[in-house]
């Protein structure tokens, strides 16, 4: 981070030359304005920000008006006055539909609060009264834009000392703030989470006494600050936060109810819940940058285990099934957080059911049939699916954890020879399911599908060429077993 003053600030500023052209309106117009919020935060931290929101002590919807005369053709004006707030996209080429900088407007306003509702009712206000109404304090600070005071930065809740130490909390009471807005609770925690801050103490003393009030936000609202801590450099920060507050129970009941270890006979299970989120660090951790999906694959794969853990006397704790389990448990926990039910859906589901084979597989002899198999439930998929494999790996015995990367590499070079020899192109049997249905007369049924998995089988095993007469003699037979005529 680094610290301005105010006539340094008017340089900076200076840099984007829309700020003196908005403050030239502002001042025609006879109105203060002011640049506020994220776009003022990340100039102190030096970061990349090309949000920049404007508030106006007056009509926010009347400068955004004025301005958009001034650039003619090269801005597009949008007006949402249910909202009392404008949109100016600015574009230095009128001749392209590309905008590389919008800038947001809005009048000073005051807001309350009823206790059901997330919506408030808003009155115009001063600039105080915007500031006050602002999540966190490092968000709150403004600086003008008006000619005499271009550069002053205003902040009034010493947001700028609380960036410099590291630290979120609110401009007001945090159970106030908390409690008129609940989704400010997920988006606390989504700001230490990115910006590797701390909570002030009492901020999340407030997270923990307000935590219910997170159930009258919408599931869209939820999904998207959470997909922002799952992607931050650091998520499991995040989570370990959620988990603390209270919130985690709430929203993702299936991760928080692995935070427990049992113990029987002095034998106790690993913290599932800690696991997973070093498994979700080490997935974070790909030089590739691992996508949202990988990341929730990677928080989801052993959520199955809470339901399958049983005590077995004679080898202890066990978790039998929990990648199936755990695949079941994915489709459901999607449609509560209003997640796609479509491709992202399926591929969550089929990393958190395949999660154990790769382990499987490099626990015995790397065979091309155990491989096969591998890579053709796998698909498209095989290389996240070892990933997540690789990063399910957290052992502290560093010399066993050595041997387990050991045979994941080895399991990586049977994938790369096999697909190599184009065995992909071979997985599936030149005889499909409608062929099948046509020689014997039969409807989709199960005699289908096993003549299907009998001719499956044997290719993959490699007893017999994925050719049409070697497997046609095999169909044959196979259907003769099972009393079927083939017809003539």
């Amino acid at each position: 981070m680094k610290l301005y003053s105010d006539e340094e600030l008017a340089v900076i500023l200076d840099g984007q030359p829309i700020f003196r052209l908005i403050g030239r309106v502002a001042d025609e117009a006879g109105v203060e304005c002011y640049v506020v919020g994220g776009y003022v935060r990340d100039l102190f931290l030096e970061r990349p920000n090309d949000d920049i929101d404007v508030v106006v002590v007056g009509s926010g919807i009347d400068i955004a008006t004025r301005l958009k005369k001034q650039l003619g053709r090269k801005a597009h004006l949008s007006v949402f006055k249910n909202f009392g707030t404008a949109q100016v996209k600015i574009n230095s080429d009128p001749n392209t539909l590309h905008y590389p900088l919008e800038v947001e407007f809005v009048g000073a306003r005051r807001e309350s609060y009823s206790h059901d509702s997330r919506k408030p009712i808003v009155e115009d206000g001063t600039l105080e009264d915007d500031q006050n109404r602002r999540d966190f304090t490092i968000n709150a600070m403004a600086i003008c834009l008006n000619e005499k005071r271009f550069g002053e930065l205003v902040d009034p809740f010493n947001g700028l000392a609380d960036l410099e130490d590291g630290i979120i909390a609110t401009p007001l009471d945090p159970e106030i703030t908390f409690s008129d807005d609940p989704l400010r609770m997920l988006r606390c925690i989504r700001f230490a989470t990115q910006l590797n801050f701390q909570i002030e103490g009492a901020t999340f003393e407030a997270l923990e006494h307000m935590a219910d009030r997170i159930k009258i936000v919408s599931s869209e609202r939820i999904i998207t600050e959470l997909n922002k801590i799952i992607m931050a450099r650091h998520p499991s920060k995040g989570f370990v936060d959620l988990q603390r507050c209270g919130l985690l129970n709430i929203i993702l009941p299936e991760l928080s109810a692995l935070d427990i270890v049992e113990q029987k006979n002095g034998r106790a299970h690993k913290n599932n819940f800690y696991h997973t989120l070093e498994v979700l660090e080490n997935v974070a951790r790909e030089e590739s940058g691992a996508g949202l999906y990988l990341r929730w694959a990677a928080l989801l794969h052993d959520i199955g285990k809470t339901k399958t853990k049983r005590w077995d006397p004679a080898i202890g704790w066990t978790f039998h099934n929990h990648n199936y389990v755990g695949m079941k448990m994915v489709a459901p926990l999607f449609r509560r957080l209003k997640l796609p039910l479509g491709p992202e859906l399926h591929y969550v589901e089929k990393l958190v059911e395949l999660h154990m084979r790769p382990q499987a597989i490099a626990d015995d002899i790397v065979t091309d049939s155990a491989v096969r198999r591998l890579l053709n439930d796998a698909g498209d998929d095989i290389d996240d699916l070892m990933t997540l494999c690789e990063a399910d790996i957290t052992s502290k015995n560093e010399v066993k954890k050595k041997i387990f990367l050991e045979n994941f590499r080895m399991v990586r070079e049977k994938l790369t020879d096999l697909v190599e020899k184009d065995y992909k192109r071979l997985l599936q049997p030149c005889i499909d399911g409608n062929e099948i249905m046509q020689l014997f007369g039969l409807k989709p049924s199960r005699e289908v599908g096993q003549l299907k998995q009998c001719l499956k089988d044997a290719v993959l095993d490699n007893r017999v060429e994925n050719e049409r007469e070697p497997l046609m003699q095999l169909l044959m037979q196979k259907a003769e077993e099972m009393g079927l005529t083939r017809v003539q």
